[in-house]
């Protein structure tokens, strides 16, 4: 099977092309970073129009570099949900012309499936496995017993934890986006400033993450009124740390409640090294499975997977009413 990807739920215009839910022929990826980097993180009009601009070509490419025909195309596979829902009509409405044009069935994919089915391309998942979802948007433990089928453990019940980390590096007066930077400069300092745990309860799996960057912003006004030295790797060195103890000790600790075989971690803030290290450093008995950074962040690649499953699945096909929602209902039905 080969299929068509698309990927807009951001910033991000991708398109792939995968066969077999395995072999990645092609993913082409245009960023906005630079763009959106000016206003301090993204604006989602200006996020829309720049989708419009790129999305033919992005197509295109995709097909050109795979060497294929579009009449090798099996499914046209588009992130429906969860997104900015100007963007990712942008791609909704691409995935339906180019199928519609080219009488190929199409498949809308939850966002999220397509991050945790980023593991897949270079690994084999093994059930029972916990999965890990951080990004700038989501933060999640789910539990999943065989393909497609998820149950959420828990949630964020404030800010993701990459929204976190970009406030925090804002606060600094860091760069957009600010969680690689943050990650980079945690590398130089030392966990000094004894930064709050937010675990809430240990054998809950739920995160909250406003109040730690809380104690962040009000640290630094205090640094400030004293005329003290803000030592930004320090700080970036304890936050990541507060944050990465929580995480990994509530993976870890569902892992052990579920008895899976494998944990993995899927978003955007999977290529956090710190995160990465910590539970490589802690995982024990379990099997850590962690994707390649380039499928860590948005791209078709991940959804192409995702909808490779999910038709192997339910053998459905979506109709052309096919719309996008701003938030995602993975494991929650």
């Amino acid at each position: 099977m080969i299929i068509l990807a698309i990927e807009t739920s951001c910033d991000e215009t991708s398109a792939a092309v995968v066969k077999n839910g395995k072999e990645i022929l092609s993913n082409i990826v245009v960023s906005q970073m630079d763009i959106h980097s000016e206003f301090g993180g993204v604006v989602p009009e200006v996020a829309s129009r720049h989708h419009v601009t790129s999305i033919t070509k992005v197509i295109d490419k995709a097909i050109n570099d795979a060497g294929i025909e579009k009449s090798d195309i099996d499914l046209v596979a588009v992130t429906k949900a969860p997104g900015l829902i100007g963007a990712l009509l942008v791609g909704i409405n691409a995935a339906k012309a180019f199928a519609f044009s080219n009488n190929i069935p199409i498949i809308g994919i939850d966002h999220i499936k397509g991050h945790i089915y980023a593991n897949q391309i270079e690994n084999d998942m093994k059930f029972p496995l916990i999965t890990l979802v951080v990004s700038g948007g989501h933060t999640e433990l789910v539990l999943m017993k065989e393909h497609n089928r998820f149950e959420l453990l828990g949630c964020t019940q404030d800010d993701a934890v990459g929204e976190a980390y970009d406030k925090v590096a804002r606060v600094l007066g860091l760069s957009y986006p600010g969680g690689p930077i943050v990650d980079k400069l945690a590398k130089e300092g030392i966990d000094s400033y004894n930064l709050p745990r937010p675990y809430l309860q240990k054998d809950k799996f739920d995160f909250s993450f406003s109040g730690l960057k809380s104690a962040v912003i009000n640290l630094i006004h205090n640094s400030k009124q004293r005329n003290e030295e803000i030592r930004v790797n320090d700080v970036c060195r304890s936050f990541q740390e507060s944050v990465t103890d929580v995480l990994v000790t509530k993976t870890i600790s569902a892992a052990k409640k579920y008895g899976v075989k494998q944990v993995m971690i899927a978003g955007g803030v999977a290529a956090n090294r710190g995160l990465r290290n910590k539970l490589n450093d802690n995982i024990g008995e379990f099997e850590l499975i962690i994707p390649h950074v380039k499928y860590c962040t948005d791209n078709a690649a991940m959804i192409g997977v995702a909808a490779h499953y999910q038709y192997l699945d339910l053998r459905m096909y979506d109709k052309m009413d096919l719309n996008g929602r701003p938030f995602s209902e993975l494991g929650r039905d």
